[in-house]
């Protein structure tokens, strides 16, 4: 076998990566606002956050910019600058009770404490193209809404407003959410620590968080349809910010360093025994941004892997199936390496398959060795 040399790869590289500047450009003198990506992408943009774990909106939009909108790429490219930046603080525990809510909504219950909030949501319009938008007039439109906003009299949301689950946890009707396997001790960071398994729940948590939505969601709704156990209903979902604070580096108080958007699930699913008592079991799942399709399914699968049985698992019940698939990051980098040269292991194979080829045609015409 011998060795095929390529000479001539850099040249052709750094040209690559022009035509794809040049391609992402088009004719444009200049590239996208990035203020204006981050509000009219705003979805694509939190998704790369969570994904590429940091909440850098600015660095985001970039990251989006620079990929022409692949958020595999845009995700790696927040992943890695993330690992460039020094580590100073750990950020308190988040009670998401004093989030400041722009939406909240229950499926479980129609009257809840403080209502429901429907929110800046598409889930209750037709999936139409509005040909308008070719050709809309931003300031018009928006003073048109405040005008309707005004005239309905809408009032303000409250600053805070209680878990539904609550109602649900004072009547004994909930199960504690079990620890997954594998005990917890301490929070596990997984950006530090290798997994291994059973993992910790915290580092199944944390895992999940920066999971790739599509690969979650793949596995939740396998689950849903009765490849699993887990039947979810929601029993709160809410979208707001959250307030980030730290201890002080030098007084040791506790300050505040700003707010962070954040998406919180918590669905009710199939009844479970606990202590001998029947109680519904629950999932729990909250991530950066506005992306509640990866919050309902981190819930459905967080319920999904505290299945305990000694049967067969499906795959979403299989903790360590789940977190070793979900990472997007590692799957792309996974799938696409194949694209990069493979002559000399290519070139083996195909000798081996020559060598048996020549074989068996020798032992079929009675000659064999």
């Amino acid at each position: 076998m011998g060795y095929v040399a390529v000479s001539g790869g850099r040249t052709a590289i750094d040209n690559a990566e022009k035509f794809l500047m040049m391609r992402r450009l088009g004719n444009e003198s200049s590239g996208p606002d990035i203020e204006l990506l981050k509000k009219s992408l705003h979805f694509l943009v939190d998704r790369v956050m969570g994904e590429g774990s940091l909440y850098a909106p600015d660095l985001a939009a970039l990251a989006v910019m620079q990929s022409a909108g692949d958020t595999f790429e845009a995700s790696f490219m927040i992943r890695a600058y993330r690992t460039t930046l020094p580590r100073f603080s750990y950020s308190l525990p988040v009670d998401t009770m004093n989030m400041r809510v722009i939406r909240r909504i229950s499926s479980a219950f129609k009257d809840i404490p403080g209502g429901q909030y429907l929110g800046p949501t598409s889930d209750y319009t037709l999936r139409l193209l509005d040909f308008e938008m070719l050709d809309e007039d931003a300031p018009a439109i928006k003073k048109s809404i405040g005008e309707a906003m005004e005239k309905a009299g809408l009032e303000s949301m409250p600053s805070t407003l209680a878990g539904v689950i609550d109602i649900l946890r004072r009547e004994n009707l909930i199960t504690g959410v079990s620890s997954l396997p594998g005990k917890d001790e301490g929070c596990f960071d997984v950006t530090r620590e290798s997994l291994s398994f059973p993992a910790p729940r915290s580092a199944a948590m944390q895992t999940m968080a920066r999971g790739e939505t599509g690969g979650m969601l793949a596995l939740a709704y396998s689950n849903m349809r009765g490849y699993g156990s887990a039947h979810p209903t929601i029993g709160e979902l809410r979208v707001g910010y959250v307030p980030m604070e730290v201890k002080h580096p030098y007084n040791r108080g506790v300050c505040s360093v700003g707010e962070i958007l954040m998406t919180e699930a918590q669905i009710i699913s199939d009844i479970d025994t606990q202590d001998g008592s029947p109680k519904f079991a629950l999932g729990y799942g909250l991530c950066f941004g506005h992306n509640e399709t990866k919050a309902i399914s981190m819930a459905t699968l967080d319920r999904a892997m505290q299945v305990q049985t000694d049967e067969t698992k499906y795959p979403s019940e299989d903790q360590e199936f789940v977190l070793q698939h979900i990472d997007g990051i590692e799957a792309m980098g996974f799938a696409n390496h194949f694209k990069l040269p493979h002559y000399v292991t290519f070139q083996s194979a195909l000798d081996r398959l020559r060598a048996s080829q020549a074989k068996g045609s020798r032992v079929k015409n009675g000659k064999g060795e």
